[in-house]
């Protein structure tokens, strides 16, 4: 049974950092590339962040880039984003996603196979 369990979010302040960790089980971890996702209310969940099997290549989305750091540790089967100077617009539940490995990361939700439960993000200014 696969499982992707995150964990980590919470109550901040804008300017404030968080770090979120998305635990996996039942795959291949290593042969997985792992992405973010958030969801605010009453918006379409969007993509953040995503890594390939390897660690080798990362893509981000424009809103978060140069703020927000997706890692991987593929021997604690562990993905990880370091999100730094929060902004209120940052507020979201964000999930982790995993695929079988890709030529490139894909940014479309409906290409992930696994999903976690997610973690709420808020940001308060």
């Amino acid at each position: 049974q696969v499982q992707l369990v995150e964990s980590g979010g919470g109550l901040v302040q804008a300017g404030d950092s968080l770090r979120l960790s998305c635990a996996a089980s039942g795959i291949v971890f290593s042969s997985h590339t792992m992405g973010w996702f958030r969801q605010a209310p009453g918006k379409e969940r969007e993509f953040v962040a995503g890594i390939n099997w390897s660690g080798g290549s990362t893509y981000y989305a424009d809103s978060v880039k140069g703020r927000f750091t997706i890692s991987r540790d593929n021997y604690k089967n562990t993905v990880y984003l370091q999100m730094n100077s929060l902004k209120p617009e940052d507020t979201a539940v964000y999930y982790c996603a995993a695929v079988l490995r890709k030529l490139t990361i894909p940014r479309e939700g409906a290409r992930y196979d696994y999903w976690g439960q997610g973690t709420q993000v808020t940001v308060s200014s």
